[in-house]
């Protein structure tokens, strides 16, 4: 794969406006490209977007994960906006997630790594 592709991720809704209205509060700003009806994308990271697409029949299927380097940070960002995750869970030593649900049911994760704080051996 060329190292100059950009990344989409499609998140199927079945309620269009709700969802953009939605993903606008989870990424604290108006979509980057709306470039046709039921469609609107937001740019995360240098190549990384997130697509949200009407598509009745897929709507709620999508699974995201995003590995962030600081999960309370990302957390606190969006629980400002009024969006809390459905769950938190710690693998000490490995990873620490958070589970957030969209309005049509897609999932996003947001997972830190903690394989750097693991206690070293002895």
């Amino acid at each position: 794969m060329p190292v100059d592709s950009e990344i989409f991720t499609d998140m199927p809704v079945d309620d269009f406006e709700t969802a953009r209205a939605w993903y606008e509060i989870f990424a604290g700003r108006p979509p980057d490209r709306a470039p046709g009806p039921g469609e609107a994308a937001w740019r995360l990271s240098g190549t990384s977007w997130i697509a949200v697409v009407a598509d009745d029949a897929r709507a709620g299927t999508a699974l995201l994960t995003m590995v962030v380097d600081d999960l309370e940070r990302h957390v606190g960002f969006v629980a400002m906006r009024g969006i809390a995750p459905d769950s938190v869970e710690t693998v000490p030593g490995v990873v620490r997630r958070a589970t957030i649900h969209d309005p049509a049911g897609n999932t996003i994760t947001l997972e830190q790594s903690l394989a750097a704080e693991a206690p070293s051996p002895g």
